[in-house]
């Protein structure tokens, strides 16, 4: 194996693949990065068993092969490196990295050890706005249970359905769903699965490092294709395949309160800003806010006995009923975060029934919060 690459694209590959790679003592391979060269470029790859990455780059490949070398090691070492062309050569068991005046031998291992990726068939895929999938993952993954007692509820929801994904997270207390449009490559059927928040967090992730749409080619589409229990993401040079969680998730659209016993519509940085300052007198693990709703004021409460009590009024429309509930402000200010609205519409029905919080101007993006029980 031999080819000559620039650093700033070897580099970019690197930091696409290393991060998956964990300290694996029952496979040690698995801490490795497989460098394939080929005719058309070099195929970065590394896996954790759960989800593969691979990652094209264009290089001048003077001689075909593959090696596995410790993931970490290059990366930190190729980071370091001048701005310039690096040759990398295959000698024995080593490998052999030239650039400038910097010489190098990084000892490896055999790709014959490396796992066997698993291969998706790309016969009935789903085309998605690579900005708006972006958006669309963030705006859900926060939601997203870290307790894997429920394992369903350890991923996102995606549900894809006449044209439309809905893509949705909880952890119970809270829910966020949005929705994005999506074309397929004919007519599919309806189909939802789960996948884990470790790759939605890789997928969000290298996204992020694609700063431009140089980048992504001039193609800003990305490509989803499923199996029985796979799912891959390919766009631009990189490819994401991960398992798929196996259950059944819960019937979120029945909590979701049909009719309102009153409803509110805020200014979000107004709203925002107010959060945050009663926030600063919640109580110190229950993050507990009021909201005390009356016909001629509406304010926001908070007290504890170690910071001291606030209270602020809110300038509001408001329809319904007097109301009152109190809430985890850290998690009212994530759905907030999420949405892209000058106003926000609050819609509740008691403490003990979850509330509604989505954008005044769009219809996309849906946010549920459990009361505090007082």
């Amino acid at each position: 194996m031999k080819f000559i690459i620039l650093k700033e694209n070897l580099k970019q590959g690197l930091s696409m693949v290393a991060h998956l790679t964990s300290k694996n003592i029952n496979l040690p391979i698995l801490n490795n990065v497989l460098i394939k060269a080929k005719k058309e470029g070099v195929d970065l790859i590394s896996t954790n068993l759960e989800i593969s990455i691979n990652h094209f780059l264009r290089a001048k490949v003077e001689k075909e092969g593959d090696f596995t070398v410790d993931s970490k090691i290059i990366n930190e070492y190729v980071s370091l490196l001048p701005e310039d062309k690096i040759e990398i050569n295959l000698v024995n068991e080593d490998l052999n990295i030239k650039c400038q005046n910097y010489k190098t031998k990084i000892k490896g291992q055999a790709s014959s050890d490396f796992p066997v990726l698993p291969k998706i068939e790309r016969n009935g895929c789903y085309f998605l706005d690579i900005n708006e999938f972006k958006t669309a993952l963030s705006s859900v993954i926060f939601s997203v249970s870290t307790n894997e007692n429920r394992i369903e509820l350890s991923g996102v929801l995606f549900s894809f359905k006449n044209e439309k994904l809905t893509l949705v997270g909880t952890d119970s207390y809270r829910l966020s769903e949005k929705t994005i449009n999506f074309k397929s490559s004919n007519i599919m059927d309806d189909r939802s699965v789960i996948v884990p928040a470790r790759t939605v967090q890789e997928i969000i992730r290298i996204l992020n490092n694609f700063k431009s749409e140089e980048q992504l080619e001039g193609n800003n589409s990305l490509e989803v294709c499923l199996t029985e229990n796979q799912i891959s993401f390919s766009f631009a040079s990189t490819q994401i395949i991960s398992r798929l969680i196996i259950g059944n998730y819960p019937d979120y659209q029945q909590i979701i309160p049909q009719k309102e016993a009153t409803k509110l519509i805020i200014n979000k940085n107004s709203f925002v800003r107010a959060i945050k300052t009663s926030g600063l007198f919640s109580k110190t693990g229950i993050n507990d806010v009021g909201l005390i709703i009356k016909k001629n004021k509406t304010v926001l409460t908070a007290s504890s006995s170690q910071t001291g009590e606030n209270e602020i009024e809110l300038d509001v429309d408001f329809k319904g009923e007097e109301n009152d509930i109190f809430f985890n402000y850290k998690y009212f200010l994530e759905g907030l975060n999420n949405i892209n609205s000058d106003k926000v519409i609050l819609k509740i029905v008691n403490n003990n029934t979850p509330c509604i919080l989505k954008a005044d101007e769009e219809d996309d993006f849906l946010y549920l919060v459990m009361p505090i029980k007082q």
